[in-house]
Parts: C-alpha cells; sequence; structure tokens
C-alpha cells in the first residue's frame, strides 16, 4: 500500500515537472519572442514576412544562384534608396571605405596626379617627395598598364582602384614618355600621401588668402599652419577666407576653426535632433582674441559645413559675406561604419545658425552680392568629347565661347562648327604649341581650361570685392 502510494505521488510529481517544463518553455518562447520584437522591430511589420519568403525564394529557386550577402546589402541600399533623402546612403564594402578615407588626412598611393585625355591617363602632377617622384614619373608620362592590367577601356575610378592600395604594398607601372619609343617600367611601393584641403597666400597690404576645399580630418590643423605661415611672412591686416565650391565635411574641425576666429562664448550653430528630442549647442572655445578683420568668399556650391562656419562667422564674429547666396544644406548627417566596411550615412538632425535660422534649402545670403565673370558658367566639355568642321550643337557653342573669351575671333557661326570655327582653333593649338589640326580634342580642351583659369585670376571680380571691403575695414 505504501509502495501505491509513493508511486502515485511520484506519478503526480513526474506530470507536475512536465507541465512546468512545457509552460516554462512556452513562457521562454513568448519572452524570446517580445525581446526579438523589441529589438528587432521590423519583425512586427506584415511586410517583413514578404522580404522572408522573397530573400528565400531567390536563394533556392533563382536560377543563376545568388549569394546572401549580396542580397542582404541589396536590401540596405535599396532601404535607404527609399527614403528619398539626396544626403542619406548605404555604400557597401569598399565604397563605404572610400566614402571615409575621403575625409582623413591621407591616402595609400604613389602621389599623382592623372588626367584623362583621348582615352590616355596623364601624369598631371606630381606629389613633392612622394614615391611617384622618387621613382622618376614625370608630369606628361601616360600610364599604359598597371600591374600588367591594360588601361585601355577601363575608368578614371578604376584606374584609381588599381593604383591605390595598402601602405607599403607595391605596383607596377609601363609608361610611354613623349618622343620616347620605349616603354618604362618601374616598381613603386605605396605610401600614406597627405591630402591637402587647405592653402594660403599673402596679397596686397598685408591680406591673408585662405581657402579651405573641404573639412576633413586634418582641416584645423592645416588652417593654423596656414595662419602662422602667413603671420610669420607679415602681420595680417585682413583675412579673405575662401570658401567658394566647398562642398562641407566633418563638423568637428569646422568647430574648432570657428573657436579660433569667434569670441569665447559665442554660439557656432545649434543641431536639433528629430522631433526636437536633443538640441545640442556649439560654442566658441576660443583660448586667444582674434581681432583681424574677416571676409568670407561663398558661391552657390558651398554647402554644409562651409554653410555652418559662414552664418557662424557672419553672425558671432562680424565677418562680411562675398558672392553668391550659399546651396542651404541644412541637415546633418550621422554615420555608422561596419566591420566590412560598409557605410551607413543618414540624416539625422538639422542646424541653425547663431541668430537661430534655419538654411536648409533657404542658403546663406552674402552682403555684398558679386558675381563672377560670365565665362565661369561655361560647363567643361566632357572627356573625349570630338569636334570637327560640320559638328554642331551646344559642345560647338561652349567651344566657341572659350575661345572669344581668349581673344580668338572671329569663332564662326553660333552653335556651328564652320571654317571660321576650325580656323579660330587652330590659331590657339599653334599659340600653345598643340598639333594645329584645327579639330578639338582632350588636350585642346585641357589648355582652353587652363588659360580660362588662368584669365579668372586676374579677373576674379568677389575676391577683388573681398580686397577692397578688408582695406576699408583695416
Amino acid at each position: 500500500m505504501n509502495y501505491f502510494t509513493s508511486a502515485a505521488a511520484k506519478q503526480r510529481f513526474l506530470s507536475f515537472c512536465v507541465l512546468g517544463a512545457v509552460l516554462f518553455t512556452a513562457i521562454g518562447f513568448a519572452i524570446g519572442l517580445l525581446w526579438m520584437g523589441n529589438r528587432y522591430p521590423m519583425l512586427k511589420e506584415p511586410a517583413f514576412q514578404q522580404f522572408t519568403v522573397t530573400y528565400n525564394k531567390i536563394i533556392n529557386d533563382y536560377l543563376n544562384g545568388a549569394e546572401p550577402k549580396k542580397l542582404i546589402n541589396g536590401a540596405a541600399v535599396g532601404m535607404v534608396s527609399s527614403l528619398e533623402d539626396p544626403y542619406s546612403r548605404y555604400l557597401v564594402e569598399e565604397k563605404g571605405d572610400a566614402y571615409t578615407q575621403s575625409y582623413e588626412g591621407e591616402i595609400f598611393g604613389i602621389g599623382a596626379e592623372i588626367r584623362e585625355e583621348e582615352g590616355e591617363f596623364v601624369i598631371n602632377g606630381l606629389t613633392k617627395g612622394a614615391p611617384a617622384e622618387r621613382g622618376g614619373l614625370l608630369p606628361g608620362d601616360i600610364i599604359i598598364s598597371v600591374d600588367n592590367q591594360k588601361l585601355s577601356g577601363k575608368t578614371f575610378e578604376e584606374l584609381l582602384g588599381i593604383i591605390r592600395g595598402k601602405e607599403g604594398t607595391s605596383v607596377s607601372l609601363q609608361v610611354q614618355r613623349p618622343n620616347q619609343a620605349e616603354l618604362i617600367s618601374l616598381t613603386l611601393k605605396r605610401e600614406a600621401i597627405p591630402v591637402h584641403t587647405v592653402t594660403s597666400e599673402l596679397l596686397e597690404g598685408g591680406i591673408g588668402h585662405v581657402t579651405i576645399s573641404r573639412f576633413a580630418e586634418k582641416t584645423a590643423d592645416e588652417f593654423e599652419a596656414a595662419i602662422k605661415e602667413l603671420q610669420e611672412k607679415q602681420p595680417l591686416k585682413g583675412l579673405l577666407l575662401d570658401m567658394r565650391s566647398n562642398p562641407g565635411g566633418l563638423l568637428q574641425p569646422t568647430i574648432k576653426i570657428a573657436s579660433t576666429l569667434i569670441p569665447k562664448d559665442k554660439v557656432i550653430l545649434n543641431v536639433v535632433y528629430k522631433n526636437e528630442r536633443q538640441t545640442i549647442s556649439y560654442k566658441s572655445k576660443q583660448e586667444k582674441d582674434w581681432t583681424i578683420p574677416i571676409a568670407v568668399l561663398v558661391n552657390g556650391q558651398s554647402a554644409s559645413a562651409s554653410e555652418v562656419l559662414t552664418a557662424a562667422l557672419k553672425e558671432s564674429a562680424g565677418a562680411t559675406v562675398i558672392g553668391e547666396k550659399t546651396y542651404g544644406k541644412g541637415v546633418v548627417q550621422g554615420f555608422n561604419q561596419f566591420k566590412d566596411g560598409s557605410v551607413l550615412s543618414l540624416t539625422e538632425a538639422q542646424w541653425k545658425t547663431p541668430a537661430g535660422t534655419w538654411i536648409n534649402k533657404t542658403g546663406v545670403s552674402p552682403d555684398f552680392a558679386v558675381s563672377l565673370p560670365a565665362y565661369t558658367e561655361l560647363r567643361p566639355l566632357a572627356i573625349g568629347t570630338d569636334m570637327k568642321v560640320g559638328s554642331y550643337g551646344e559642345d560647338v557653342k561652349t567651344l566657341q565661347l572659350m575661345l572669344k573669351e581668349l581673344g580668338y575671333t572671329p569663332a564662326g557661326q553660333e552653335g556651328m562648327f564652320d571654317k571660321q570655327t576650325s580656323e579660330a582653333l587652330r590659331k590657339f593649338q599653334t599659340a600653345e604649341k598643340l598639333e594645329a589640326t584645327g579639330s578639338f580634342n582632350d588636350k585642346t580642351g585641357y589648355q582652353l581650361l587652363e588659360r580660362l583659369r588662368e584669365k579668372l585670376a586676374k579677373e576674379d571680380s568677389q575676391l577683388i570685392k573681398g580686397l577692397e571691403v578688408l582695406k576699408n575695414r583695416s
């Protein structure tokens, strides 16, 4: 009897344990689902089931096969693209690495500036002391192959991808030197090549002309060095800060430069996040008073961080802004880089000027509206453009306007490449010691742009106005 009683009790106990295990499993599963749903909210979306079915269908049934990683990256690219925000993007692997490297203070390569001309890649300039110069490359050399890969048919971007690489690795080149029959073969070792974003010169009357092309990792350090070098030459009477066509970049170097030029504790900008849940106010941390008058040059391509600095200098430091209304990019992107190099760049906030103005799609207005000469609006002629007698259209019209600006007239009937156009072009080619064919090619186009740049250097109406303003304030 005791045996049967204990057996029944044991049976009840076992039943209770089994029931407890089932309940525990069910509760654990429910908690797991809740946790998964909270951590991965897309699992709650009805459309996610369609995504899962589509993914599985492609993996299992697509005739040519598919790689899971490519499918998922493609989905991420599409997801960000669906936002229809020009500033948000998902960049896969190498593209993500290239994006982050573009803001670093250096790239890894050989230190050669290259231009594309007549389907060939020509050395345009060399970084002093870099592998290309030390190895004997010269401006004008034509790169025929890289690491035994012929370059015929490759794009400029593909060439850069081949030449650049990890620091310390080697790259082999074959180049054709003008007026030399045999190809030159050389092997160079890739090094860190500094990327400069600041240039400077001392102009008449003690005016420092400092140009910032974009805001990268070392831009603030370059700016500080440029100012120091200028002041060592001569005490500055004015600073002409040139940010024309500066597309922006990193915020931190922008804040650091602003803290040099703007009085301590003055507002630089306010960054306002989604639903105004957070506002970050950036104020100047100036350590040494800046007493030199400032004028800022901008145009319609000055955007983002260059607009931040322009507005801050105008409103918090009394700087004079000259040129054209800026682009109007008043939003801020944050970016995440993943282990494979891919990057998510996402618009996360808007920013206001020190005076509380939203500039997105509006821009910063200049104190003095000054336009550049009309020829600066001419669009560059695309690489590979060929024109000769009988050609017609907008490219011909652009070519004729360039020739007229440089004094080669008459340039022919507008938009029609006639004998007069050919003769004017032949005169230009002869003056530039080019083959005088009377037809347009890449070499001719490159020389035209060089001469127009030289002409603008003498006729830069915005810079001239900046000098005038600073002389009157000093």
